[in-house]
């Protein structure tokens, strides 16, 4: 076990001292393809480096984010502004690697996993010499704190990774954890408590979210048979790392029964958000790419009808969230970006019938 007292300690006051940083954007400029015809007014809220899987408050006023910046920011750190781009602030450590930040529903406080207690400094990159792959970084937990930084609480102890945390309207966490050696989803109380795991395949299960009233979960996976793809994948696994060639997108209730699959295109699907209505998910896919290179927005039932593309960039479109009124969209995108690999923030009010 981890003496984590004295570190958090010392973590909690550097978080407080580092509220309020520069703001990332000087203007707001538009950045729409014609073929777009659900989003109106898309504005650009962040400007270099990677700024990726932004979620609107409860009260939709305020985004929070992760960003890498290298010198000031060398890897991924927690940051909340408003949905106009303006009075960013730093929410996280500001040491080790962050991700996957999310409002509780009172709007004063925000869950995130970080590796801060395992080391100050950037976990490594993973090597590609098993091909494209995602970390799963060990060190990650699952913490609390609030909106301005202060009373930072760790949540997770487990051994192994726990991260992609998100909150139904109960206030109730719902997460991702290697913790019984597969990748699968489990909830827990917002302080930690009552973790139940709710899927219980083979397969890389993960990126949970709840549907507006809570009873629902969507989240990418894949089902795995016995043999060498789930060998291999497990194999992957004891180094931290995965494949994420081709997954789907499901639905189950938030206790984990009654789970379906909802898509089935054969190609790599991930990142969905319920529509508020709940009878929609917006997700990212790249199954119109022969390549698999290109990334953008589609929109399907529930019951896996219906599938319509919402994005046409000829780069990379991810991580969408509507607002809790359903009236504006943020997402993540390659478009408009002044370096190669630049990832931004992009903000659109949503066209139901166009």
């Amino acid at each position: 076990m981890r003496d984590s007292i004295v570190v958090l300690s010392f973590f909690v006051a550097l978080a407080i001292l580092t509220v309020t940083v520069t703001p990332l954007v000087s203007a707001l400029q538009e950045v729409h393809s014609a073929s777009e015809t659900h989003l109106a007014n898309v504005k650009q809220l962040t400007f270099g480096g990677e700024n990726a899987e932004a979620y609107f408050s409860p009260d939709g006023k305020r985004l929070v984010f992760q960003r890498t910046h290298p010198p000031d920011v060398p890897c991924d750190q927690i940051f909340t502004m408003k949905i106009d781009g303006s009075d960013v602030r730093s929410v996280s450590t500001g040491t080790g690697r962050t991700t996957c930040g999310f409002f509780f529903p009172s709007g004063q406080h925000i869950v995130f996993a970080s590796t801060h207690l395992e080391s100050p400094e950037c976990p490594p990159s993973p090597s590609y010499e098993y091909g494209y792959v995602w970390p799963i970084y060990p060190s990650y937990d699952i913490f609390r704190v609030k909106t301005d930084g202060s009373s930072l609480e760790r949540l997770t102890t487990e051994a192994g990774y726990d991260a992609e945390a998100t909150i139904g309207p109960d206030g109730r966490i719902v997460f991702t954890s290697v913790r019984d050696g597969d990748l699968e989803i489990y909830s827990m109380n917002g302080d930690g408590s009552n973790v139940r795991r709710l899927t219980h395949r083979p397969g890389p299960d993960g990126g949970p979210f709840f549907s507006s009233d809570g009873s629902k979960i969507v989240f990418r996976g894949r089902s795995m048979e016995p043999g060498l793809e789930l060998n291999d994948y497990l194999s992957l696994l004891t180094k931290g790392i995965w494949r994420p060639n081709e997954l789907e997108i499901f639905v189950m209730n938030s206790d984990g029964s009654n789970l379906h699959q909802v898509t089935k295109l054969g190609h790599a699907s991930f990142a969905p958000y319920f529509h508020p209505d709940g009878k929609r998910i917006i997700f990212s896919s790249n199954v119109h790419d022969p390549k698999g290179r290109d990334f953008d927005l589609y929109m399907i039932g529930v019951d896996g009808n219906g599938l319509e593309r919402i994005t046409w960039n000829p780069t990379f479109d991810s991580f969408p969230m509507f607002s809790p009124d359903g009236k504006q969209l943020v997402f993540s995108s390659n478009r408009n970006a002044a370096r190669e690999g630049d990832t931004n923030i992009f903000i659109a009010d949503w066209i139901e019938h166009p």
